[in-house]
């Protein structure tokens, strides 16, 4: 399977887990708590299988974070009634482009 394909599955699993842990009371409701162990573990072995079909750790976790983090800061200002102001989309900008930057110096 192309390593894309199974960033873009690690990237949505890192998601829902992030977003689920509000919803978890410090690992007191079981049903969030068991969505968010299921969803980092998915995460993780997904990157796993990454690495094996030769993308760079260094890339792989740039790309995954710098999504993640994104993701789950636009998900909180649409769903979540979390702020989001001018500054912060800046530094999502920033973040994304450095991580851009990485996967085109990377490039031979």
């Amino acid at each position: 399977m192309n390593a894309y394909v199974l960033l873009a599955a690690a990237i949505a699993a890192e998601v829902t887990g992030t977003v689920s842990l509000k919803y978890t009371d410090g690992f007191t409701k079981l049903l969030p708590s068991a969505v968010v162990v299921v969803s980092y573990g998915t995460a993780f072995y997904l990157m796993s299988r990454i690495l094996s079909l030769g993308m760079p750790v260094g890339v792989l976790y740039a790309m995954w974070s710098a999504a993640g983090v994104a993701l789950v800061a636009v998900i909180g200002a649409l769903f979540l009634g979390e702020r989001m102001n001018p500054t912060m989309i800046i530094g999502l900008i920033l973040v994304i482009s450095g991580v851009i930057l990485l996967e085109l110096g990377g490039e031979h």
